[in-house]
């Protein structure tokens, strides 16, 4: 299979940004290098040079200077990370075409683990804000022996900022258009004078209209953003070889939802517009032993989020469909709690030439659901109609109990095999007020095999095999005989690269390519029951597939000089069904959902010595199909985002337009009948965010 990379399909306008942005790119000392990074999410804490896998690690400075607010803001900078635009904030992910794109029913059954400072938000990552943050790393592939069940396609491990020996404060404040007004201050140090006890805290919060129109209310806020954020960390070092961090985390991500438009702009004419909310308030309590020989490491962690999600399900009013009457809504409130405790037990870094790690885990979850779809339809010529109310409470319980262990041998002085093994297992319990009851349980096995060899004293190669898995799940409402239930998915990725460092760390270059295997893949569709009715869809899940991936991913970072700094990630992807049949079409070699053939990024800055910079950065990515239950495709986009500023030791203050070329793209797209009285298929496309600007000032004391 050949796989070419369509830059002639890129508009020249984005050629001319690539000429401008070797005209523009970060302030840095003479001294400055870049520095290796240690991994936080893998098992042993290696360095990024160290570790067998392709990802990518974004720092402080890049999530300030490449975003404002959201995670989301930083996708287009990683290679093959796609997002599903089924909600106002990015919540379901896609790594290497694999991922969820929807609400889901039933049990919860992420493919991407989430993790933010030790709290697992895997499936519900809308939470993730951007204040104070201080690392971002997404491990591609399957992290079978890592995380188990919920890492299938690859982990997105969010670190907040860790106390400092020092007082330390950090102000912002943005404004801009759609009425953007964004605040926020983080402080810490040395908590009462002492040495072994330092704190950190930052609050935030962030205020917007969500760039859309909405005529038929006279809003222009319906698709909102209210969004605040808590944090705080402890850390505690006492007598002996302890270190101890406690966390805190509260995140309010009150949103509205007025995304879709009947003719897929950014005007609405809903005239019940919904709400897109998550309040979540997690804890984490990681407590370290280091001994000459041996560490321990204790991780309790435990999160409650309540979720609202509802929406306009007809997307207009009784002015669009007259003399029709055709109103319908959707409600869904949800809670999900968990509690979850860790054990680890690994030989002390660095010592000899064996390196081991075992360690438990136990992860207790409870969700409930309440589900509403109301709605009326009536056609006054054929004096015909219908009314809609139904509704389902759901519970799901499950406890998950997993066994892992890696060990890494140098093998010589220049090579070192990692293996990695992780044996889980997971019992549930389902009921709702339908009257069904469901309890499957299973175990589950993954892990891998690596061999890392160092080519050169700039140069480390590496080729691994590893194994992840998903647990199976259970479908609900009408479903074929001896389809309540799906089984479990197995993912096999083989994978090569080389890492490499030139020139004392001021060149910076990954490449990696990957081949994988789906086995027993879950598909989930979506049907209309009834042609007039959009809420009355059936979403089903079956092991109806085989897939198969393959790909490349490479991450360059370069600082020229003092002055300069430039980066270029490229991701290309052949992710295609081997076989999958559905009610429908036969899908069997088309490529799998949000899984664009390749995505670009990037862009640089430049600081001249008096304090004034610049900043560009661009992504371009290829069209990809909306999903499985059609053949609808979104369009190519390209993107560019510029910063003009002015930075001085204590403070900096800067202009930002993203979306310099006010391009249109599409995030999310359906095809079904939604308009009266013939309701024809049509394909229905939420549009990304528009040019926007905006002033941010930050201050650092």
């Amino acid at each position: 299979m050949r796989v070419t990379l369509p830059l002639n399909s890129i508009p020249r306008r984005l050629g001319i940004a690539l000429w401008l942005a070797s005209l523009i790119s970060t302030p840095l000392a003479a001294n400055d290098v870049l520095e290796e990074i240690v991994v936080t999410a893998d098992l042993l804490g290696r360095e990024r040079t160290a570790l067998p896998a392709s990802l990518s690690v974004l720092d402080e400075s890049m999530i300030q200077r490449a975003a404002v607010q959201h995670f989301e803001e930083l996708i287009a900078t990683i290679p093959n990370l796609n997002w599903s635009g089924d909600g106002n904030r990015a919540r379901y992910f896609q790594i290497r075409g694999v991922g969820e794109l929807e609400q889901y029913e039933g049990a919860p059954n992420p493919s991407v683990g989430f993790i933010i400072d030790d709290i697992d938000f895997s499936g519900i990552g809308s939470v993730t804000t951007l204040f104070d943050i201080q690392q971002i790393e997404v491990l591609r592939g399957p992290q079978g022996s890592r995380y188990g069940a919920n890492a299938l396609a690859g982990l997105v491990y969010v670190q907040s900022v860790e106390p400092t020996d020092e007082f330390a404060l950090a102000a912002e404040l943005t404004t801009g258009d759609d009425g953007l007004l964004a605040a926020g201050l983080g402080w810490g140090g040395p908590l009462a004078g002492s040495e072994r006890l330092k704190y950190r805290v930052s609050i935030h919060r962030h205020d917007s209209d969500g760039f859309r129109a909405n005529p038929y209310l006279g809003r222009a806020d319906t698709n909102g953003r209210r969004e605040t954020t808590l944090r705080a960390k402890l850390r505690w070092e006492p007598a002996g070889d302890w270190s101890v961090r406690l966390t805190g985390l509260f995140v309010d991500v009150d949103d509205g939802y007025d995304a879709f438009a009947l003719d897929n702009s950014l005007t609405m004419l809903s005239d019940k517009p919904g709400q897109d909310a998550q309040r979540s308030v997690g804890g984490a309590l990681r407590a370290q032993w280091t001994g000459s020989a041996l560490s321990f490491t204790s991780i309790t962690s435990a999160a409650d989020s309540d979720m609202d999600f509802s929406f306009d399900a007809d997307w207009g009013n009784p002015d669009s469909w007259a003399p029709f009457t055709y109103d319908f809504i959707s409600r869904n409130d949800r809670r999900r709690q968990t509690l979850s405790q860790e054990f680890r037990l690994a030989s002390a870094a660095g010592e000899g030439r064996l390196e081991w790690l075992t360690g438990i885990y136990l992860l207790r979850l409870k969700e409930t659901l309440a589900t509403v779809n109301q709605g009326d339809y009536y056609d006054p010529f054929f004096d015909f109609g219908l009314t809609l109310d139904s509704t389902l409470d759901s519970r799901f319980e499950s406890t998950n109990l997993a066994w892992f262990g890696q060990l890494a041998v140098a093998v010589g002085e220049t090579g070192r095999w990692t293996f990695g093994l992780r044996w889980e297992d997971r019992a549930t319990d389902y009921a709702d007020s339908a009257g069904l009851n469901l309890g499957p349980g299973e175990s589950m096995v993954g892990g891998e095999i690596a061999y890392s060899h160092e080519l050169s004293e700039a140069v480390i190669g590496y080729l691994s095999l590893a194994r992840g898995y998903k647990a199976g799940g259970f479908n609900l409402g009408l479903v074929p005989a001896g389809r309540r239930e799906f089984q479990q998915e197995a993912l096999w990725n083989l994978e090569a690269g080389i890492k490499s460092a030139w020139r004392g760390g001021r060149v910076r270059f990954d490449v990696t390519l990957f081949h994988n295997q789906r086995r027993d893949q879950q598909v989930r569709t979506a049907f209309q029951l009834v042609p007039n009715d959009p809420a009355s869809f059936v979403f089903f899940t079956d092991n109806a597939a085989q897939g198969e991936t393959t790909g490349l991913e490479a991450d360059l970072r370069w600082l020229p000089d003092e002055a300069w700094s430039v980066y270029a990630n490229l991701g290309v992807l052949r992710a295609r069904f081997d076989e999958f049949v559905t009610p429908q079409v036969d899908l069997g070699g088309r490529d799998q959902a949000h899984a664009p053939r390749y995505s670009l990024a990037l862009g640089g800055s430049y600081r001249h010595p008096s304090g004034w910079f610049g900043r560009l950065d661009l992504s371009a990515r290829d069209s990809f199909y909306f999903d499985v239950s059609h053949d609808q495709k979104s369009t190519a986009s390209q993107l560019a985002h510029l910063r003009l500023g002015y930075e001085q030791v204590r403070w900096t203050a800067e202009l930002w337009v993203r979306n310099v070329l006010d391009e249109g793209y599409g995030v999310r797209g359906f095809y079904f009948g939604n308009e009266p009285p013939d309701f024809p298929n049509a394909l229905y496309v939420r549009r990304g965010d528009p040019r926007s600007w905006g002033l941010t000032f930050r201050l650092r004391l």
